[in-house]
């Protein structure tokens, strides 16, 4: 047996070892006692929403899987028509057929993890809730171990897939299915939840804090248990399924890159190299969660730092010495660490202009003061600011990772520098894993502090609920800025994948060598043509999502003054007297399905026209300029959304006026402007740019053989 073999044997070990250490954390957090009724109640409410929304959606979702599923077995890998009907029918039938069950395993495993991130979150919030009665460090103990079962659960499936698929197929353009499978369901699960939450929360705080000034989770405001349903739809089955898509899109496009290299090389250490990294950033992930324990000195916010640092230490070092065991390339063991680094620098840079411990955030707070316009200008301003050390830390990633895989062979440096670009994702989303766990912390905190004031379990575990929050509103910021810049790595190593793609298809077709694409020439009209409409995609993609939210709001909106209108008692919190939380809920839920639709069909249906009108040249230009104004946008959007959020939170804390004061109320505002910045559009944009990757790497046989130009 070859040595790939037992890689793929170890990988499955572990993601299995992931899912029974997933096993174990949600029973220890089903375990911890839980006995107040109205946070029972409550927590029931929110289940029941979050099922009953992710229900509908994954039924919609599955219409569309199932008409892409039927295309793909008629068009990819090889169009019906060009089948060998003589001579090689079986293998055909068999190519087609294949990249058709992997598409469907794709979804149905990115499903499969956004469902157990919802169970487990809407379960942890009580138990996190009645925690905070014990203290901080259990309640914090009790949140993380419940964000950590999604973040175990999500890269073992990822792992878990990706080997399968490959173990069973032995063809790395299968795991392009695959991927595009993850990338369509998280395109639209992403949106979709990003809309709904928005949705709940612009309107729970505009009725609530602003007009009629009561708490944030005031149960008698309507839409309050729909904005504790979005967070767990939007920010724990939404990013789950966006960090699932980015994780095994890098592995995807780096095991494409890695056969197309070895069938030139005869090199067989590039492939086992892809997944003994993966696997043992999955390893090091499980041991890192393991570290998540606040100590007598330090808060929650430095314990969840301080376990993403030892996991990324871990790894530096399992994979060094795996490298020096397997002797494995050193050079493309620095573009991984490349990637590695970057992604704890953009973790740092997200957090400078978005934790409220810093100027930014405080600078924007004391802006309120002067009213809503300055909120909007200093926090938009800081916005774009945070987008260069962002942009230039992917920049020099990218640069520094091919340079090192270019010196492997100078006779193909390109193909080895995109590899080296491929693993430098692989390496910058090897902590994924951790990097998951603490982004669904943040929900299952924030879900927490609306219990425990509903609950009525006192000031002192509100206090505590809310610094537990805090803190998942700085981490969730910084997991958000990862995700968009792991994204462009995995991008910009797609943009390689679809390369080879395109290159074998031309070979296959009967081209010559002189044929083949080997850089994409921005003064070539046809090239600059792809480019400009593909800048132009994720600008019109943002829009969609946000007029969407925005339709969704102002319905729901009118229905929260309805029933203040007209149920009686319901404003004066009379006693026994309850909204109906299910009709906001219900707004919300139809609301974000139909809303997500057209912003989907649009990237993907623009991907395939540019690429029928300009082929494999246009669909170059296309994916350089979906990368850059897609990276440039999602990150504004994100940091700027985070940084009013903090602002607002900064300001409830007592400071610039504190609550009440109209300094509040403007930073209020900037924080409904936020909203669907960072929840749903910024977010979202990261997928988007996979998805048209994907779309392009599939189709590229198709826009070889037919194009206008």
């Amino acid at each position: 047996m070859d040595e790939l073999y037992y890689f793929l044997i170890a990988s499955l070990v572990i993601s299995v070892g992931a899912f029974a250490f997933a096993y174990w954390l949600y029973t220890w957090v089903k375990k911890q006692p839980s006995s107040n009724p109205k946070i029972a109640y409550v927590g029931k409410l929110i289940k029941a929403g979050a099922n009953t929304f992710l229900k509908k959606e994954y039924k919609v979702l599955a219409r569309f899987a199932g008409v892409a599923a039927v295309l793909i077995l008629i068009f990819l890998p090889k169009p019906i028509w060009k089948w060998d009907f003589q001579n090689a029918l079986a293998k055909d039938l068999i190519a087609n057929v294949g990249m058709a069950v992997s598409y469907i395993a794709g979804t149905i495993f990115s499903a499969i993890a956004g469902k157990i991130g919802i169970d487990i979150a809407t379960i942890a919030n009580v138990k996190t809730a009645e925690a905070a009665k014990e203290g901080i460090k259990p309640s914090f103990l009790t949140g993380f171990r419940g964000g950590a079962v999604m973040g175990m659960a999500v890269v073992g499936a990822s792992l878990l897939g990706v080997s399968l698929v490959y173990l069973i197929t032995k063809d790395s353009t299968m795991l392009l299915g695959f991927s595009f499978g993850a990338s369509s369901l998280a395109l639209f699960a992403k949106a979709g939840g990003g809309i709904f939450t928005k949705t709940a929360d612009i309107s729970a705080d505009l009725t609530g804090k602003v007009e009629l000034g009561i708490p944030e989770d005031d149960p008698r405001n309507p839409a309050v248990i729909a904005d504790n349903v979005g967070d767990n739809v939007g920010d724990v089955a939404g990013m789950g399924a966006d960090l699932f898509d980015s994780n095994v899109a890098s592995m995807s496009a780096a095991l494409v890159m890695a056969v197309a290299l070895a069938s030139l090389t005869n090199n067989t250490k590039l492939v086992p190299m892809v997944f003994c990294y993966a696997m043992l950033g999955l390893l090091s992930s499980i041991i890192g969660v393991g570290f998540a324990r606040m100590s007598k000195k330090s808060g929650p916010t430095s314990a969840l730092n301080k376990s993403t640092y030892i996991t990324t230490v871990i790894y530096a070092v399992l994979t060094a010495l795996a490298t020096l065991v397997f002797k494995f390339e050193w050079l493309i063991y620095g573009a991984a660490m490349v990637g590695l680094f970057v992604g704890v620098i953009i973790g740092i840079v997200t957090d400078y202009f978005t934790n409220d411990e810093k100027r930014p955030v405080r600078n924007v707070a004391k802006a309120s003061e002067s009213g809503p316009a300055f909120t909007i200008l200093s926090g938009v301003s800081y916005g774009f600011l945070s987008i260069l050390p962002a942009m230039i830390g992917i920049a020099v990633s990218a640069l520094v990772a091919y340079k090192l895989g270019a010196l492997i062979d100078p006779n193909l440096a390109n193909e080895y520098g995109m590899f080296g670009i491929s693993m430098a994702a692989v390496g910058m989303l090897s902590i994924v894993g951790m990097i998951i766990s603490n982004d669904a912390y943040g929900p299952i905190v924030d879900n927490a502090r609306g219990l425990a004031e509903m609950g009525e379990l006192g000031e002192d575990v509100v206090e505590i609920t809310d610094s537990l929050d805090s803190a998942g509103n700085t981490v969730k910021a910084v997991t958000k800025g990862f995700a968009i810049g792991a994204a462009g790595l995995t991008v910009i190593a797609l943009l390689g994948a679809f390369v080879s793609e395109a290159n074998a298809h031309i070979l296959d077709l009967g081209g010559k060598v002189e044929d083949l694409i080997k850089a994409f020439d921005i003064m070539d009209p046809i090239v600059f043509f792809g480019m400009i409409i593909g800048a132009a995609v994720p600008a019109v993609f943002s829009s969609l999502l946000m007029l969407g939210v925005d339709r969704n709001a102002q319905r729901m909106v009118k229905e929260i003054h309805r029933q203040f209108e007209e149920i009686a008692g319901l404003k004066e919190g009379k006693e026994g007297v309850e909204p109906d939380y299910n009709k906001c809920i219900e707004i919300a839920t139809e609301g974000s399905l139909k809303e997500l639709i057209p912003a989907g069909f649009f990237a993907i249906v623009t991907t395939m026209v540019v690429g029928f009108v300009g082929g494999v040249h246009a669909i170059g230009g296309y994916l350089a300029g979906n990368i850059v104004s897609g990276l440039l946008l999602a990150l504004f959007m994100s940091n700027s959304g985070g940084l009013w959020d903090n602002s607002k939170k900064y300001v409830e804390a007592g400071h610039n006026g504190g609550k009440g004061s109209d300094t509040h109320k403007a930073a209020v505002i900037g924080d409904t402007v936020g909203d669907p910045f960072k929840d749903t559009a910024g977010p979202s944009i990261n997928t988007q740019i996979t998805v048209v990757s994907l779309v392009a790497s599939l189709l590229s046989g198709l826009f070889v053989l037919f194009s206008i130009f």
